[in-house]
């Protein structure tokens, strides 16, 4: 897999992902370059066990994991006693039920939502965030799910709601591939410039 971060890296983003799901084509099974400690590094997993994912973070001297599949409460709150940032996803459609997010408030550090799919994650299109309007919680969360540039005018109106109130990152990914794994700096640039500009008029 051909990835390409110190190219991203000179965008500053706050966070790295690196995927560490052998089914996704953006498996990383190479050597990793040097980053900024300033941008944390993130192991992206799914239904990985504590074992796999801490010998992860020592390889690559991650920062924090972002959780995709199944895992519990008690492997959260193992993972964050052992000082690694936790992200938990959650799948979300119309239909979703906040109520499951109750047993992760006090052993992850952010929820991420992305849209429900076949896979978990990287399916490309995106949830209503207008059921985020039903948000219960004061965790801050990562916004995911197929966002791209042709999404940057509904992603700034969003920031303008109340929903939006609780959201600490936009996490964007394949929509600004050139191929997977291999991001368009230039696109990630436009997009990085349009959403700063606006929160700097906010």
């Amino acid at each position: 897999m051909k990835y390409n971060p110190v190219e991203v890296e000179s965008l500053e983003p706050d966070y790295m992902g690196f995927i560490f799901w052998e089914k996704s084509p953006r498996y990383l099974d190479s050597v990793l370059p040097s980053i900024s400690r300033k941008i944390k590094k993130v192991g992206v997993f799914v239904d990985a066990t504590v074992e796999e994912i801490l010998q992860k973070v020592t390889k690559y001297g991650l920062q924090m994991v972002q959780l995709h599949g199944k895992e519990t409460p008690e492997l959260c709150r193992h993972l964050k006693n052992l000082g690694i940032g936790v992200i938990k996803v959650f799948g979300v459609d119309g239909t979703f039920d906040f109520s499951v997010l109750e047993p992760y408030e006090k052993v992850c550090d952010y929820y991420l939502f992305d849209t429900k799919g076949k896979l978990p994650g990287g399916n490309g299109y995106v949830f209503d965030w207008e059921v985020l309007e039903n948000y219960p919680s004061t965790k801050p969360f990562f916004l995911s799910g197929g966002i791209g540039m042709e999404n940057i005018d509904d992603v700034l109106t969003f920031l303008y709601r109340p929903e939006s109130k609780y959201c600490h990152a936009i996490d964007i990914n394949s929509r600004f591939e050139i191929k997977p794994g291999l991001k368009d700096i230039q696109k990630l640039k436009e997009f990085k410039k349009r959403v700063e500009d606006e929160l700097s008029r906010k």
